[in-house]
């Protein structure tokens, strides 16, 4: 029998609006691994995939993917019921991560600040009855950035529900002016503070993953208390969560009112080139390889 000690499934694509980015992952991550010494093999993610991972028989997986099916929970139970190690959190942590109202329900309750976020139902038009000025609406279970608009004011005309595909979950939250800061968190510590800036209205899917998108400043040159802060809330979140490996806590910081307000955990963060986390990993002396090399080490199922 093929000795598989070291082969290592690098899960990518899927069918989800992230599959694309994915692979960007997949790519950065596979070389990584191989530089590391490991047989890593990318392998995409279809309607197969339990029939693929049997038929190559890896020792451990890594989760390269984005979005749904990834970073839900689905593939994760999927790979505790065939015994394959796998990066990053377990089903439950990713699950609740996710759900963006759910996730922020919980945070909220462990004395995080988060954005008040409400549920939207109707079948037509998007009508947050409780929104007094510009508000944001976005799909609660997605990420990327993803089908995040924009609305300027209360007054505003909604955006027609086929804004979004059909079935597609929607909340509502006010929205922050000020800056945006992202922490990362590994195995529990936070890594550091960046600032993101761009000349876009947000931290959008082309200023995340396009080369020149956008700017990334760490540390973030922001008060020692609002750094402490987030590190502080972003370690909280990831114990609260019970994640493991890597995550990224995404924030806005009002600097008028110096008020920061977190807006989600990212189980399944970018690992591309111009990804926060690969970056932030540098800052604090772990190469992409290292970071990799380090996440497939500690690989596990849920207990």
């Amino acid at each position: 029998m093929t000795d598989n000690r070291d082969r290592v499934a690098v899960l990518m694509g899927g069918w989800t609006s992230e599959a694309a980015v994915s692979r960007v992952s997949a790519s950065f991550c596979g070389q990584a691994a191989r530089n590391a010494g490991w047989d890593a093999i990318e392998v995409e993610v279809d309607r197969d995939i339990a029939a693929k991972l049997k038929e190559l028989n890896p020792s451990r997986a890594f989760n390269a993917l984005h979005g749904q099916i990834g970073e839900d929970g689905n593939i994760q139970g999927l790979l505790n019921i065939m015994n394959i190690p796998y990066t990053h959190s377990g089903l439950t942590a990713s699950a609740i991560a996710m759900d963006k109202l759910l996730a922020k329900t919980l945070l909220a309750g462990a004395g995080i600040l988060v954005p008040s976020t409400l549920a939207l139902v109707e079948d037509s038009h998007v009508y947050p009855e409780d929104s007094t000025g510009a508000h944001v609406i976005k799909p609660r279970n997605d990420g990327s950035s993803f089908g995040v608009v924009i609305v300027p004011d209360a007054e505003a005309r909604p955006p027609a529900r086929n804004t979004w595909p059909a079935h597609t979950q929607l909340i509502c939250e006010p929205y922050i002016p000020g800056r945006e800061l992202t922490v990362s968190v590994l195995d529990g510590t936070a890594l550091c503070v960046t600032e993101i800036t761009s000349e876009r209205e947000f931290y959008d899917f082309d200023a995340k993953y396009a080369v020149g998108g956008s700017k990334h400043i760490l540390p973030a040159d922001i008060p020692e208390p609002v750094s402490l802060k987030a590190c502080l809330w972003a370690e909280h979140a990831y114990r609260q969560l019970g994640c493991r490996g890597i995550i990224r806590a995404d924030y806005r910081w009002d600097d008028k009112n110096d008020q920061l307000f977190m807006l989600e955990v990212n189980t399944q963060p970018g690992m591309t080139a111009t990804s926060l986390v690969p970056e932030q990993a540098r800052f604090v002396g772990m190469s992409g390889e290292e970071l990799v090399n380090h996440l497939l080490e500690i690989a596990q199922c849920d207990d």
